[in-house]
């Protein structure tokens, strides 16, 4: 089995740094340290420039950040431009609004395998529990069995098991295709793949299935997934639902190419590599 040499962890965000910060500040007490954190922001105002200068300084691992216009909900191509900055051979995709569990990037390194994705887990946390941690900075790291239990018996998260055990790489391979309820937000794909596919397709704007989208491509290549669930955990903070105005349009196209077959994305990483 290959080894993942590198991990490049691509946090998306957009105008929500107190959230942010909470993600690179668990990103900067993972348990390995040997990868890098590329901010990748949709547009936000320069407050979410400032949050991450203010935490470069403190940072472990390589920072950096890069930005686009905000020109409506465009997260296939900040994730390209994510991906054109990276170094690693084995990219982790991350939301701005999930902050990881301390053995992340442990986990995923673990599970890398070439041939495969990993769609990881998330734990939903509820509005207040969420309001609460942001305005304390509670750290999720440090709690207990105990403490997990509770605020899953009180609502505040949706699951418990997935917080306090983690399963080995036996039984995870899902041969049988399927796109639904893989979501970028915890997404691990080796460079050499998204190459092949040419990465997310931009052609993809306002909110929906341009990471179902990669996943079927990906797929059609002959890439198949493994389930990272009870090894790579994010909890993910509460949030207002985004418009979903091109829901349905985006998801016609996932479909039509699940059936034809399509590999290649139509305005990818190629195309905004050559605008470099």
């Amino acid at each position: 089995m290959q080894p993942a040499s590198k991990i490049s962890v691509i946090v998306t965000t957009y105008n929500r740094p107190d959230a942010l910060a909470a993600v690179i500040e668990a990103c900067f007490a993972q348990d390995d340290p040997h990868f890098e954190i590329i901010i990748a922001d949709d547009g936000s105002t320069n407050n979410t420039r400032d949050c991450v200068e203010a935490l470069r300084p403190r940072s472990p691992v390589p920072l950096r950040y890069v930005w686009q216009p905000d020109e409506g909900f465009r997260a296939a191509r900040v994730r390209n431009l994510g991906t054109l900055a990276a170094s690693g051979d084995y990219i982790v995709f991350l939301d701005g609004d999930c902050i990881p569990a301390s053995n992340f990037v442990t986990q995923h390194r673990k599970l890398a395998r070439p041939g495969f994705i990993v769609s990881g887990s998330r734990v939903l946390l509820s509005e207040q529990y969420t309001r609460t941690l942001l305005e304390t900075r509670i750290n999720l790291h440090r709690l207990g069995a105990i403490d997990r239990l509770r605020l899953r018996l009180a609502g505040d998260f949706n699951k418990f098991l997935q917080t306090v055990l983690v399963l080995p790489d036996v039984g995870r391979e899902r041969r049988k295709f399927s796109w639904r309820r893989i979501k970028s937000c915890n997404l691990a794909v080796w460079r050499a793949d998204l190459d092949r596919v040419n990465g997310f397709d931009e052609s993809f704007t306002g909110w929906g299935h341009e990471d179902s989208d990669l996943v079927v491509r990906l797929f059609n290549a002959g890439v198949l997934r493994k389930d990272g669930a009870f090894a790579t955990e994010v909890y993910h903070l509460w949030h207002h639902e985004n418009q979903r105005d091109q829901e349905t349009s985006n998801r016609k196209v996932v479909l039509q190419r699940a059936a034809d077959g399509t590999t290649q994305a139509e305005a990818g990483l190629r195309e905004l590599a050559a605008l470099a």
